[in-house]
């Protein structure tokens, strides 16, 4: 008996463990059974990554919860994993992670077909509309935020204004409608998505607590119940693409229940990353005085050639330098995994020339925000902010950046790539400058503390979108005097 315990340790370790096959890339285990990296991976990803690549390079694989999962961190091989949808599948990740986030299960081609149904509406001529309906909410929203004191300063955190200000305009936009038919309040919609998004990535990773377990279903359920009238009928008040969508969901089966998990999940889709990445933007700007000057002149400069209303609606602006600082702000703030299964073997080409062996079952993965946009190779300084980054000496879009000498087709990658990329990047973006402009041109805005510093990373959000601070920034705002 004293002899059983070792010997069944022994025959679990000759059974289970993986050995490095010819061709096969770098191969890292861990040391501890079945979780292999499991800890160290959770604790902070970037810096477990970057272990392994000076360890290893620029492609290995490691066992994380069972999982065997190969890393590829070279940016010139990324389109052998993008451009290759026979072997490496999306839909079969996206599919777990439907589940375990929304506890939805969809119809196999579903996704693809709600994916081209949408590009009509975030793509096309409907996204004029889009644009124009989330600019007016936003308008509306800023002035009841300030209505009772209109010249007092409001105090209030940078994050929490820039998510709640943009979830209730987007909600209104894409769920809500004009007539509101469904008399959801925005706010309390608002409310129950942040405790959703504040579990969402501890759904995903299946690392809930029992006490967090229930908090999580019971918000989805109130959220389910809170989406249930939107988009039923084309008069509902919510927008076009919504009303498409169901009926959509419905023509392939879909029921009642699953539709409002669908609902759920497109939420947090349309809404989840826009007003992390406006805090961001923002505060990057307040805390860096030569930025935050270079965009008021850009601004000022659109305002003053404008007759009336407000610019940056209906048609889009030639703003390089906004744009560079959105996309220096994306660099330093945009981290989500590119994920696929490895449905087949597969013989992964590097751009060295150099030929890996893929295994079926497996998961391929890139991490962009290790390689390339905080690659020091690339980016002089990648820590450090710079708002003109991505401009040329003559104040034009600088595109080209270099890796080995070599050009990059992919410098950064906050909004995906290939077919998988998101639909909605340009109405975001179109969002985003929206908001700003509206801030800087009609308010007052500074930081409570002149000398604030932006905070650190909450390290627990690597992998799924933009990143979320630890703690908030505080600022003060109010409406500029009219003369």
């Amino acid at each position: 008996m004293i002899w059983l315990v070792p010997l069944l340790v022994l025959l679990y370790l000759t059974f289970t463990r993986r050995w490095r096959c010819k061709n096969e890339p770098p191969l890292d285990p861990g040391l501890i059974p079945w979780l292999g990296h499991a800890l160290e991976f959770g604790k902070d990803v970037p810096r477990f990554i970057n272990r392994m690549k000076l360890k290893h390079g620029n492609i290995f694989t490691v066992r994380v919860a069972g999982r065997y999962v190969t890393w590829l961190l070279d940016p010139h091989s990324y389109d052998a994993v993008i451009d290759d949808p026979d072997s490496l599948d999306f839909a079969c990740y996206a599919q777990v992670l439907m589940e375990r986030i929304f506890n939805l299960q969809l119809p196999p081609q579903q996704p693809a077909k709600a994916k081209a149904m949408m590009k009509g509406y975030f793509l096309g001529t409907s996204m004029s509309t889009l644009n124009s309906t989330m600019g007016r909410h936003l308008e509306t929203l800023l002035r009841t935020e300030t209505l009772q004191n209109q010249r007092n300063w409001k105090k209030e955190g940078l994050f929490n204004l820039s998510y709640s200000l943009l979830f209730r305009a987007g909600y209104l936009t894409l769920f809500g409608g004009e007539q509101n038919n469904n008399s959801t309040d925005p706010c309390r919609v608002y409310e129950e998505f942040k405790k959703f998004d504040g579990v969402l990535c501890k759904l995903a990773r299946g690392t809930l607590g029992a006490e967090e377990r229930e908090t999580a279903q019971s918000v989805r359920r109130r959220l389910w119940e809170l989406l249930a009238p939107a988009g039923l009928t084309e008069n509902s008040g919510s927008s076009r693409w919504l009303y498409a969508y169901r009926q959509l969901l419905q023509e392939d089966g879909v029921d009642e229940e699953t539709q409002r998990k669908a609902l759920l999940m497109q939420l947090w889709a349309t809404q989840g990353n826009v007003g992390p990445a406006a805090f961001w933007l923002l505060g990057y700007m307040l805390t860096n005085p030569e930025a935050l000057m270079a965009v008021k002149q850009e601004l000022g400069q659109i305002s003053r050639t404008e007759n009336s209303g407000t610019p940056l609606v209906q048609r889009s602006e030639n703003t390089p330098v906004f744009d560079s600082v959105l996309e220096e702000t994306l660099r330093l703030t945009a981290a989500p995994f590119i994920t696929r299964e490895v449905v087949q073997d597969k013989i992964l080409c590097m751009a060295d020339g150099q030929e890996y062996l893929i295994r079926k079952g497996d998961r391929v993965c890139l991490f962009p925000f290790i390689s390339p946009q905080m690659d020091p190779d690339i980016y002089q300084e990648p820590q450090k902010f710079k708002y003109d980054r991505f401009l040329n000496g003559d104040g034009s879009v600088k595109k080209d950046f270099y890796k080995g000498g070599k050009r990059l087709k992919y410098c950064t990658m906050p909004w995906g790539a290939g077919t998988n990329g998101c639909v909605g990047k340009s109405f975001a973006i179109n969002t985003i400058r929206k908001f700003v402009y509206i801030l800087l041109t009609n308010y007052d805005l500074e930081l409570c503390d002149p000398n604030a510093q932006m905070p650190e990373i909450d390290v627990s959000r690597y992998g799924f979108g933009m990143l979320q601070p630890e703690r908030d920034v505080f600022i003060q705002y109010r409406p500029k005097e009219t003369h």
